[in-house]
């Protein structure tokens, strides 16, 4: 079966794309910069609304993706209220200065983040090799997730490093397959890449029209 994961930040988006037959949302804020931890109050609205699961972006700035010590702690603050709210899941990522993922810290938010599973988020696609990316995130607990386009802007053109993260990542962590995916190409790049879960602002069509 298909996992369909709906990227969206607002309430009335979430609520369609579940209608529309999303299976899963991704809730953030400001997606013009690649999405922001959402308010509490947005978080306790479409969680207490939808039916199916609300994955909570955590992250604090726009930007990249090296966070410091007092973000980290943010960080930590925004997953008590996604947890407070009842979310399904946390999303975030962090980047060494080195181009690297932040193992350290990355562990440090993933146990904080339990009980509820962790996507590391299109971070991942800054390195030079995201196949050695998964490789890192297979040591740290809690990983279940990655999203990617396998390093490049849309999934069908990162379709190759996508086989090679998810042969990588095996039954230990989901691939989930972002990057261009459109309700009229879901079905094609799901074939292409043997990905479960894919993920997309327009997965189920566009939002912004009814």
């Amino acid at each position: 079966m298909m996992i369909k994961e709906a990227c969206v930040e607002t309430f009335e988006e979430a609520k369609l794309a579940e209608e529309r037959g999303a299976n899963r949302i991704e809730l953030c804020s400001d997606l013009a910069n690649d999405g922001l931890t959402p308010s509490f109050e947005l978080m306790k609205k479409t969680i207490s609304e939808l039916n199916i699961p609300v994955m909570t972006m955590a992250r604090p700035r726009a930007g990249n993706f090296v966070h410091l010590t007092e973000e980290v702690e943010q960080m930590k603050k925004d997953i008590d209220l996604a947890k407070q709210a009842g979310s399904n899941g946390i999303v975030f990522g962090l980047l060494t200065s080195e181009n690297q993922i932040d193992i350290e810290n990355t562990r440090i938010l993933a146990e904080y983040a339990k009980p509820l599973p962790v996507t590391f988020h299109k971070a991942i696609d800054e390195l030079e090799n995201p196949v050695e990316g998964v490789r890192d995130l297979l040591q740290i607990e809690n990983i279940k997730r990655i999203l990617t386009s396998g390093g490049k802007p849309t999934a069908l053109e990162g379709q190759t490093v996508i086989r090679e993260m998810i042969k990588v990542a095996g039954d230990k962590i989901t691939i989930l397959v972002a990057g261009k995916v459109l309700d009229s190409n879901v079905t094609e790049i799901q074939e292409i890449t043997g990905a479960k879960e894919l993920h997309g602002r327009k997965i189920v069509g566009d939002l912004g029209n009814k």
